[in-house]
């Protein structure tokens, strides 16, 4: 236990650097996981930039949340040629189309627009925004030199539903050799609840950290977990834990700890229970509204990650 006090400790010492990570990009504040997105939370600033990646029909490696097109973040515009059977593409499954009638789609403006979203309510929206590849978003980063900011790729994958999803080996083979051609592996994680993905991600990208992602509703995924949950997500090839912060407690901080790795909670929103993980140890939340999170870094007096210069002339 003095392991766990001495980490709850860090939350309140000034200079532990103690990350900020920006989920979908900054979800509350900008559309989620698109390069309008993406560069603004870069310049807000965070440690750590998270997005999703799905796999095309034509293998395509694409960046959205769901195994399905989402009618909420993504909205019809035309069919991608006259009479094509697949329109509209909303609620057809991501590996069924291909990148050219996904990147008909508007992602940019949060539907619908309503007070039972808190997102819609916060959320910048972006028109005529298209869904980006992952090659694309590697690219982006490099055209702002990003060294600072480090890329939390999260694989979709759903094992109980393998009509939706890729070959998990053949899947982050694709994802791996992305970022390699893009020069990433090096300030990347892999992120993923499919933990077989983690277990491929080590094999074949051993230097690159890996994040075991957790949650109640999926911990059925895993045969035999066990009372040790970190400890089998380091069996499983995880060098940091991220759990639902519902999950989070001492006994949880001490199981990682004990089992070597850090944890990283999502998604904390609220200042109040950033406060409470930090006082945990966590060494990372993952927020939607990063803004929210710089204050309280502010306040705790961590170190706050630096914005990234705009590409853009900026408007005072």
């Amino acid at each position: 236990m003095a392991s766990l006090d001495c980490a709850a400790r860090q939350g309140s010492v000034p200079g532990v650097r103690v990350e900020i990570h920006g989920h979908r990009g900054a979800r509350g504040l900008w559309p989620e996981n698109t390069l309008p997105g993406l560069s603004r939370t870069m310049e807000l600033g965070v440690h750590a930039l998270e997005f999703d990646v799905a796999l095309t029909a034509d293998r395509r490696l694409v960046l959205t949340h769901d195994l399905t097109v989402s009618a909420v973040t993504s909205a019809d515009r035309r069919p991608v040629v006259a009479d094509d059977p697949d329109f509209p593409y909303v609620g057809k499954p991501i590996n069924s189309l291909a990148l050219a009638q996904l990147r008909t789609l508007d992602v940019g403006v949060r539907m619908p627009r309503h007070p039972a979203d808190p997102f819609a309510l916060t959320q910048v929206p972006v028109p005529d925004t298209r869904m980006p590849t992952l090659g694309a978003v590697l690219g982006l980063v490099n055209v702002y030199e990003a060294e600072s900011v480090r890329l939390h790729v999260e694989l979709k994958s759903d094992p109980t539903r393998p009509e939706l999803t890729p070959d998990p080996r053949m899947f982050t083979e694709l994802v791996v050799d992305e970022l390699d051609r893009h020069g990433r592996l090096d300030n990347t994680a892999i992120l993923s609840f499919d933990w077989r993905i983690i277990g491929h991600a080590a094999d074949l990208a051993p230097a690159t950290r890996r994040f075991a992602l957790i949650e109640l509703d999926t911990l059925h995924w895993h045969d035999g977990l066990g009372d040790d949950v970190p400890a089998a997500a380091r069996d499983a090839g995880a060098t940091t834990l991220s759990p639902e912060h519902v999950m989070v407690d001492e006994s949880l901080m001490s199981q990682a700890a004990a089992a070597g790795l850090d944890v990283a909670v999502w998604t904390v929103n609220d200042t109040e229970l950033g406060g409470r993980m930090l006082d945990l140890g966590v060494a990372g939340i993952v927020t939607d509204y990063p803004d929210r999170m710089r204050d309280l870094w502010q306040e705790r007096g961590l170190e706050l990650p630096a914005p990234v210069r705009p590409l853009r002339p900026v408007s005072v």
